[in-house]
This record gives C-alpha cells, structure tokens and sequence, in this order.
C-alpha cells in the first residue's frame, strides 16, 4: 500500500548534495491521497468536489500503516491500492 515505486522529487541544496551516505526520502503513505485532494480543489465548486476526497485523506492518515483505505482515488487517474499482504509464518 506504499507509493515507493514513484519517485520522491529532490532539489539540490546549498547546505548539502545526496549522496552515498545520505538516505533517499521516501513519500508518505498518503501522500497519493493529498494529491487527489489538492487535485480535487480545481475541479469545479470546491465545495461539493472536495469533501469526498478530503475524507478518504482522514480516513487514512488516522489508520495504522498498511491498513490505509483501498477505495479508488476520485479525480487521480492511479490504481485502486491493495492491501499488502503479510506473510505468515509456518
């Protein structure tokens, strides 16, 4: 239920360049879901196109990780997540 297989986009600092020993940022859990709602806010009267999206947000921000909601996105053109799938031991 991770975005890691998108990029998280980094600008060069004057205090400091990545490298070997700094580590790759990776994007929040709900980031995709922030987008759908920031994307949602230039779909026409903001107040009926952005409380659905804003309450799938909530929703995920306040689950634990790997329980976020797998309901698709409404305005973002990104597959459904699925739900990962723990192994269990034998």
């Amino acid at each position: 239920m991770s975005s890691e297989g998108r990029p998280v986009p980094r600008r060069e600092s004057p205090w400091g360049i990545t490298g070997e020993n700094h580590p790759e940022p990776k994007p929040h859990r709900c980031n995709d879901r922030v987008e759908d709602v920031i994307q949602a806010c230039f779909e026409g009267n903001p107040f009926k196109t952005v409380p659905g999206p804003f309450k799938l947000f909530w929703k995920c921000m306040r689950s634990n990780p790997g329980e976020e909601p797998t309901d698709p996105f409404i305005y973002l053109d990104l597959e459904p997540l699925k739900p990962e799938v723990k192994p269990t031991k034998p």
